[in-house]
């Protein structure tokens, strides 16, 4: 091919590489930074081999981060106050459309435990 027939071909496959990968950019997590203080019942939800331990606020349910879950394991059924930074994942359908979105505490601090 000559030169002048690439460089066309080259800016259409950088169009196309832009226009669908766009979507690809909103598919981040959203973090706050600040630390939040949380009450709730900490539980274990799914089925095995896909277990979850969450904590259920009044409001939402909290997902604990994979390497934070080894603090809360032994505190299930149990009301504990945690502080927290909260990271927020937007969840998209396969066509784009927002589903929702995830709640996940990572760098847990356990404040409190009570028994119920």
């Amino acid at each position: 091919m000559s030169r002048y027939k690439l460089i066309p071909l080259f800016f259409c496959l950088l169009i196309i590489f832009f226009t669908t990968a766009s979507p690809l950019f909103s598919l981040g997590r959203r973090e706050k930074n600040n630390m939040i203080r949380i009450t709730g019942v900490v539980r274990l939800v799914g089925n095995e081999p896909f277990t979850e331990i969450v904590i259920s606020g009044p409001e939402r349910e909290w997902h604990i981060a994979p390497d934070e879950v080894h603090k809360l394991h032994d505190l299930q059924h149990k009301t504990v106050t945690v502080e927290a930074v909260e990271v927020i994942t937007v969840l998209r359908f396969a066509n784009g459309f927002p589903a929702g979105e995830r709640y996940t505490l990572d760098r847990i601090r356990v404040i409190s435990v009570e028994e119920d």
